[in-house]
């Protein structure tokens, strides 16, 4: 009998060496049937879950590595879901301790219209969005007017230095910013950075240094072992600096020299970045707290120097409300914000997005609004940093065209710049991308802008970009090469993914 089963299995064991590949692709799309019915009852985006079934079935292996690294919906599971707890008693407990909601007006939505009123609803009721009127807001063009100014505003810091980075690396520029933390936290200033362990590359000598230093660092969900590189699709996408809680950054340069164009770059980075002051910094410092109690597993202990009672002197107070989004909310804020906005336009939409995917919902409203009339205009890159986006992003243009939104593609360099113009009264400037990773899978932050005045200064850059920009004309574009679509066609399947 033990003779047989030996046997029996030296028979097996010759099969399975004997033909290999077929055991190991048998064993494949065994798993695939089984983790196709999975997918299919999450009952998800159609497009998205279409993709990952494509990838399954055509990319033996292959595709299950593809699923496994950023197939998995992390959104609402443990990790997020304690987080997303967390944060919502922290933000009540501040506001009752500082006050944050103590600006808000109740005539915002006679002044600005009820369509605009409806977006200020819409992150009041979905995050808690505090809204506040008394802020300086200075539009930063370009890395080398950001840098400038921030190197000044880091070496005048007293108090504490709030850093969260998706880029941050170890070239010139990046080190002669960590320099000055490591200089600022020797004097005394608490120095505190966030870094995404995706997008930054930082030497293990500088983290020692900074350690040394007393700048207290930590990686985003580190993906250096094994048992991590399935968080590899959930990054933080944001940029945010917050320095002695009075003066606040964000948009969507990066801390790496590239940004910069005072450096001998390769490339032209055309980008846009807010310095702000007033109440909307006590957000940003609010959305960094929570992600630095997340990324150091040590809740901070909340500090009034972190919450200043110091209003701006400034002769056009601006109102601002700050949105974040990721997997830990329980709904897309900024993209959110973003449709209600543009189905309130009532004149004229403005986008410059340098990774243009829209998910339905932004694409219908953008299309509809141009087919009704309204002004809208969309400035991409002609070239991207991206293969896979650049062909993506193309696959929407024919169909943008023959709705008549207007598409421009800039040349002069990269734009990198994330703002929308609506009318005369409200802009968007932050982080986010208009495609589904930034809608839905990384963590972002955008400062909404309620200002005539903001609005003017953004339009002007975006009319001053457009001299750089080549308008698209549907007869030629649909002339193009079938390589060329059948390139386009292919990626728009990973759009979701890219």
């Amino acid at each position: 009998m033990v003779r047989a089963v030996f046997k029996m299995m030296d028979s097996i064991l010759a099969f399975i060496n004997e033909n290999l590949w077929l055991v190991l692709l048998a064993v494949n799309y065994g798993l695939v049937i089984a983790l196709s019915f999975f997918i299919l009852l999450k009952n998800k985006n159609p497009v998205k879950t279409l993709s990952f079934l494509f990838a399954l079935a055509v990319l033996p292996f292959l595709g299950l590595v593809v699923y496994y690294l950023f197939g998995q919906d992390y959104r609402k599971s443990k990790i997020f879901e304690k987080k997303y707890f967390l944060d919502n008693e922290r933000i009540k407990d501040w506001r009752a301790n500082f006050k944050l909601d103590e600006e808000e007006r109740d005539d915002f939505g006679e002044t600005y219209g009820e369509g605009i009123f409806k977006v200020y609803k819409l992150l009041k009721n979905n995050q808690k969005a505090v809204l506040t009127f008394d802020n300086d807001v200075e539009l930063l063009i370009n890395g080398e007017e950001k840098f400038k100014r921030l190197r000044d505003d880091l070496r005048n810091a007293s108090v504490c230095i709030h850093m969260e980075y998706f880029v941050l690396f170890s070239d010139v520029l990046g080190n002669e910013i960590m320099n000055i933390l490591m200089n600022k936290a020797r004097e005394g200033v608490k120095v505190r950075l966030v870094y995404d362990d995706v997008g930054s590359n930082i030497a293990n000598s500088m983290k020692r240094k900074m350690t040394k230093a007393g700048v207290e660092h930590y990686a985003f969900m580190p993906v250096l072992f094994s048992n991590s590189t399935g968080k590899l699709n959930y990054r933080d996408h944001r940029k945010i600096i917050v320095i002695d809680g009075i003066i606040g950054y964000v948009g969507g340069i990066n801390m790496a020299k590239r940004y910069d164009n005072s450096y001998d770059n390769p490339r032209y980075w055309r980008d846009t970045h807010l310095r702000l002051r007033g109440g909307a910094v006590g957000s940003l410092q609010s959305s960094f707290l929570l992600n630095w109690n997340f990324a150091s597993n040590n809740e901070i202990e909340i500090e009034k120097a972190f919450f200043p009672k110091e209003k701006p002197q400034t002769e056009r107070p601006v109102a601002v409300q700050i949105a974040a989004s990721g997997p830990d909310t329980d709904w897309a804020n900024i993209m959110e914000a973003i449709f209600s906005a543009i189905s309130s336009a009532k004149e004229r939409i403005y986008i410059t997005s340098p990774y243009f995917m829209p998910n339905d919902a932004i694409l219908t409203a953008l299309a509809t609004g141009a087919r009704s009339g309204l002004d809208v205009r969309v400035i991409i890159p002609y070239e991207s940093d991206s293969w896979a986006a650049q062909y993506a992003s193309d696959s929407y243009i024919a169909y943008c065209l023959e709705s008549g939104i207007k598409i421009y593609r800039y040349h002069k360099g990269f734009i990198h710049a994330k703002t929308m113009v609506i009318d005369d009264s409200f802009s968007t400037v932050g982080t986010a991308n208009l495609d589904y990773r930034s809608f839905s899978i990384n963590f972002e932050i955008n400062a909404m802008l309620y200002s005539k005045e903001i609005n003017r200064q953004l339009t002007e850059v975006f009319f001053d970009d457009l001299k750089a920009c080549e308008g698209v004309d549907l007869v030629r574009w649909n002339n193009r090469g079938l390589v060329r679509k059948l390139k386009e066609s292919f990626s728009r399947l990973w759009a979701p993914l890219l």
